[in-house]
C-alpha cells in the first residue's frame, strides 16, 4: 500500500529524488454526492485530490484544479488519473485546453474508465486518445445541453397544466420563508461553505442576484 502524502514537503522530496507522485483526481456535482466509484483503488495513489463542484466550473477555477496547477508550477513530477473524462469537465473546450496544459508539460492524463492516455510513453500526443476524448467531450457537452433543455421543457408543461406557478404580483415573503426553500437552503450550505456567488450560481442553476440576496439574509440570520 502506497503511503498517501499529507505534506507539501513529502512531494518535494520525491521530485528532488526524481520520483513521480501518482495522483488520482475525483469530482462529484454536490456536496451530498460520495467519490466511492472514483476512488476504489485509491489506496495505489500518492495524493487524491477531491472536488465538488459542477463540471461547468473550468478545471483551473476548482480547489482541486488550482491544487494540482500550484504542484506543477512548483516543479513537481506527476502522474494523473481520472476516473473520467467528464470529471475534467462537461465544456468541450475547457477540457481540450486541460489536456493541452498536461500535454505542453509532459504529464499524460489517464482516464480510467476509458482506458486512455493523453501522451504515449515517449511522450508524444496519443492521436487515437485525441480523436477519443474529442469525441466522449461533446457527448458530455451535449448532454448537460439536453438536461437543461429537458428542464425548460418540464416548467413549460407545468405551467400549461397550472401546476407551476410564480408568487403573485404584490405578495410579500417573509426572509425564514425564503431562506427555507429547499433550494435556497442548499444555495445556503453552499455559502457556508465558502463557495462563491458564481460556483453557486453554476451548481445550482439559481441566478447571482438570488444568490446575493441568500447569501445577504443567511448572514443577517446566522
Amino acid at each position: 500500500m502506497t503511503k498517501k502524502l499529507s505534506k507539501l514537503e513529502d512531494i518535494l522530496y520525491q521530485t528532488k529524488n526524481d520520483k513521480f507522485t501518482r495522483i488520482l483526481y475525483t469530482r462529484v456535482s454536490s456536496l451530498e454526492q460520495k467519490t466511492d466509484r472514483q476512488t476504489v483503488n485509491s489506496s495505489s495513489y500518492d495524493l487524491v485530490v477531491e472536488d465538488k463542484c459542477s463540471g461547468s466550473i473550468p478545471f483551473f477555477e476548482r480547489e482541486g484544479g488550482k491544487k494540482i496547477k500550484t504542484l506543477i508550477d512548483m516543479g513537481c513530477k506527476l502522474e494523473l488519473d481520472v476516473h473520467a473524462i467528464d470529471r475534467i469537465g462537461r465544456d468541450l473546450r475547457d477540457v481540450l485546453n486541460v489536456i493541452h496544459y498536461f500535454n505542453t508539460k509532459g504529464i499524460s492524463i489517464c482516464f480510467v474508465s476509458q482506458g486512455l492516455k493523453t501522451l504515449d510513453e515517449k511522450g508524444e500526443e496519443n492521436p487515437i486518445a485525441k480523436m477519443v476524448y474529442a469525441i466522449l467531450g461533446v457527448v458530455a457537452e451535449m448532454e448537460k445541453r439536453n438536461i437543461n433543455e429537458r428542464t425548460r421543457e418540464g416548467i413549460a408543461i407545468a405551467k400549461a397544466l397550472g401546476k407551476y406557478t410564480g408568487r403573485k404580483n404584490g405578495s410579500k415573503e417573509d426572509i425564514h420563508q425564503f431562506l427555507s426553500k429547499p433550494k435556497n437552503k442548499k444555495a445556503l450550505d453552499y455559502v457556508k461553505k465558502g463557495y462563491r456567488n458564481s460556483e453557486i450560481s453554476k451548481i445550482t442553476g439559481m441566478s447571482i442576484n438570488t444568490i446575493v440576496k441568500i447569501r445577504k439574509y443567511g448572514c443577517a440570520h446566522a
